[in-house]
């Protein structure tokens, strides 16, 4: 494999904390920078290339919006591993205004961050007994005048849009505003995330991972993420078919053998593992730059 052939290589993202996951579920979610910054150095160690953050208030542990405090996380993670790649979420949480949710990229312009695709539904619930849990009144709100100001805000800044694919619907909104010309919205290629198991969204199969192979534009980048088992469900067939991996806590508290993760780091250790076994390596930041395709800010 020469220097510049990174078709062996797989980015493996690791997604901290999410808007929802609490130290009750498991005490390795962070809420402080010093935790943040700590978690970071593990997973870059461990092989993550990029780690995806939603801020928590240090003492509460909620999401929040507010700028110092994100600002402190994004300066933990740098003195501690400068080299990692950022990805801040646009999702933050139920209660904040799509004016605070954009805020934090137009303010520290990460070199990629979380563009949603959809209004849906979004919660958690028990598969077996159809009871639905967190998130039974909620509606997870984007409009297509959301998603364009999104975008133009995050190419206004250089930031590359990480597409979160939760549904087909989501998919085809994309697509479709894709095509505007001749300024484009988004500027290819394109990189899309496959959300699997939120409820409200599809869940992981082979045919719904299929499907939204068949319909991305050929030099878009994929990567996919779960919830809870379907993560490493998605991961395994990510890695063998020339994907990309999100791990963490955000989306799983557990490893495949069903104890508690030690960290998001552990779930990076294990998507190493993975690639290796398909005769791949983990990208390192530099690299994930080019295969994702994102700005040089």
């Amino acid at each position: 494999m020469s220097e510049e052939d990174l078709s062996n290589k797989l980015v493996i993202s690791a997604a901290l904390t999410g808007p929802a996951t609490i130290k009750y579920q498991n005490p390795a979610v962070p809420y402080t920078a010093e935790e943040f910054g700590d978690e970071a150095k593990k997973c870059y160690d461990a092989g993550a290339a990029i780690v995806h953050i939603h801020a928590r208030h240090p003492e509460k542990g909620n999401p929040v919006a507010d700028l110092d405090i994100i600002k402190a996380v994004i300066d933990n993670i740098k003195e501690k591993a400068p080299e990692i790649l950022i990805n801040l979420s646009t999702a933050i949480s139920t209660i904040v205004t799509p004016k605070q949710r954009i805020a934090p990229v137009e303010t520290f312009k990460p070199p990629i961050a979380s563009l949603n695709s959809n209004s849906m539904n979004f919660a958690v619930g028990d598969h077996k007994t159809g009871q639905v849990g967190l998130g039974a009144k909620f509606t997870f709100a984007n409009t297509f005048n959301t998603i364009q100001k999104f975008a133009k805000a995050m190419k206004k800044a250089q930031v590359k849009p990480e597409i979160e694919i939760y549904d087909f619907g989501g998919m085809y909104n994309i697509l479709h505003l894709a095509k505007q010309q001749p300024k484009k919205l988004l500027d290819p290629p394109l990189h899309f995330q496959f959300v699997f198991g939120v409820l409200g969204g599809v869940p992981f199969s082979f045919e719904n991972l299929g499907h939204f192979l068949n319909l991305k534009p050929p030099n878009a980048s994929w990567s996919v993420c779960g919830v809870a088992k379907q993560q490493f469900k998605a991961a395994m067939c990510a890695a063998a078919m020339g994907g990309h991996i999100r791990v963490g806590l955000e989306d799983n508290i557990r490893m495949p053998d069903g104890r508690l993760a030690k960290g998001s780091w552990e779930q990076v250790e294990w998507a190493a593992k993975v690639a290796r076994l398909v005769n791949r390596e983990p990208a390192t930041p530099d690299e994930a730059r080019k295969i994702f395709n994102l700005y040089q800010q």
